[in-house]
């Protein structure tokens, strides 16, 4: 027995439509300022903290790092995904967001199935004290980091733009 699926349906009332934008765009702009607050926290204060402590070595500070990047990786990729599900499920929300959102989710994806991997690679190697040749991966993390962040403020000013938030 097959089992009819409803079709989500474009919403033609413009007094729902309107409310549903401006509930999405809340909740858009919670989930910018929560993204955008875990990556500073942790990739610009964090990352180099760590490494400041009494009895940090470089090898501990590593393996901390590695498992909070991966930590910190997850968290943006479950923001991430429930942003571009906000934007494309109810089809009442203007498609130039899901735009705007786009450099950010292609920057998270590219950290994600190929920085991330390497740096993780380079990191367990040096923690097992095999030593590593020079390599410019991390500055690229740190540049998209730094990219990422100014597209998250950039995008969550437009929400607060948009809404005439006072």
């Amino acid at each position: 027995m097959v089992k009819k699926v409803k079709k989500f349906k474009y919403i033609k009332d413009k007094n729902i439509r309107y409310k549903t934008n401006k509930r999405i765009k809340k909740i858009l702009l919670y989930l910018v300022a929560l993204w955008t607050g875990f990556v500073l926290a942790i990739s610009f204060m964090e990352a180099w903290l760590k490494f400041q402590a009494d009895g940090v070595t470089r090898e501990i500070g590593l393996s901390i790092g590695s498992l909070v990047f991966k930590a910190l990786n997850l968290v943006e990729l479950f923001i991430g995904g429930t942003v571009v599900v906000l934007i494309l499920l109810p089809r009442s929300y203007h498609m130039l967001n899901l735009y705007r959102f786009l450099p950010i989710i292609l920057i998270l994806l590219l950290q994600t199935f190929f920085l991330l991997p390497i740096l993780d690679s380079r990191a367990m190697l040096i923690i097992k004290g095999i030593s590593v040749a020079e390599s410019y991966d991390h500055l690229y993390y740190i540049v998209l980091e730094v990219i990422k962040v100014v597209l998250l403020t950039k995008v969550g000013m437009q929400i607060i733009k948009t809404n005439e938030y006072k």
